[in-house]
């Protein structure tokens, strides 16, 4: 059964279109990722799926139901884990979770189990008398988590909720993750860190431009850019701007410069690794190492929208 049915989906603002008829089912039990830049329609997806925003046109069924015409059943079986904190600091840890479930109906020895369920859940039972202002920001994650899983939704969807955070936080959540879709939820994720949809996400979406690009598992995504090959050239100082003049180079695709590392996606069937390194040493670079990397998440997304996924 599909937990999330799309068909057709478009929003505009004015005259300009953030979403472009897309279309997306998401099978029950799936974790997947929605993975797209800023700017590229992702955000506005969600909040049409959270009916925070109304389509323009198009069709969005939870559980085969029409979220349009049951607002209620789609709101009783659908969990949100915005990217901004929503939680009150001023409020218990406890009463939080409870106020949040009792949005949902849930009253009474109920809303009281499933409140320290989810605490439990998160591992914030020991800190359910406590307020989040004297929470570290992986704990407020956390919490935030819990706020939107005590009323057990089918489809949760997880926007970004590692960003920010210490790494044991993170494993921790991604941890929390799993348990969740092993309990029955289906998972809608995004995130900037493609390494965790690359642990965690069974299928993936790339939405650009307000259209989804490409979908599928993660070796379907990555087979479909065989002829595409990643390079990876540690600099001793900055490259400058290397860009212009290695794009020059016949095949090269892409270049994206992280501080020393340069990283060039190129046509595999294009031998020009000695005119990369050629063209660099007549900049005046000094070259420390040089690596050809198998394709991943990052290169299928980098070679079908020419920039990275944490682009501002």
């Amino acid at each position: 059964m599909n937990v999330l049915e799309i068909t057709g989906l478009s929003k505009k603002f004015g005259d300009f279109t953030a979403v472009d008829k897309i279309s997306l089912s998401i099978r029950e039990g799936e974790i997947f990722g929605f993975l797209g830049a800023n700017g590229a329609g992702k955000s506005t997806t969600i909040n049409m799926v959270s009916s925070l925003l109304r389509p323009t046109s198009g069709e969005i069924r939870i559980l085969e139901r029409d979220i349009a015409k049951e607002r209620r059943f789609a709101k009783l079986n659908l969990g949100i884990v915005p990217q901004e904190l929503a939680i009150y600091e001023d409020m218990t840890a406890y009463e939080n979770v409870s106020f949040f479930a009792g949005l949902y109906g849930l009253r009474g020895s109920l809303l009281k189990d499933r409140t320290l369920e989810a605490l439990e859940f998160v591992g914030l039972s020991d800190k359910q008398k406590s307020y989040p202002k004297n929470f570290s920001g992986g704990m407020k994650r956390r919490l935030n988590i819990a706020c939107a899983i005590a009323h057990k939704p089918k489809l949760i969807i997880m926007d970004e909720p590692t960003v920010g955070i210490d790494p044991q936080s993170r494993n921790y959540i991604l941890a929390s993750v799993r348990k969740l879709n092993e309990s029955g939820c289906t998972i809608i994720y995004t995130s900037h860190y493609m390494e965790e949809v690359e642990e965690i996400c069974s299928r993936v979406a790339i939405v650009d431009h307000g259209k989804i690009i490409a979908e599928g598992t993660k070796e379907q995504l990555k087979a479909s850019i065989t002829d595409v090959k990643e390079v990876r050239i540690e600099l001793k100082s900055g490259g400058g701007e290397t860009d212009g003049h290695l794009k020059a180079i016949p095949g090269v695709r892409a270049v994206v410069q992280e501080e020393n590392m340069l990283r060039i996606q190129s046509d595999v069937a294009v031998d020009n690794l000695n005119l990369i390194l050629k063209q660099l040493l007549s900049l005046g670079l000094e070259i420390r190492a040089v690596e050809e990397l198998e394709p991943t998440l990052e290169t299928v997304f980098l070679t079908l929208t020419g920039r990275k996924l944490r682009d501002q």
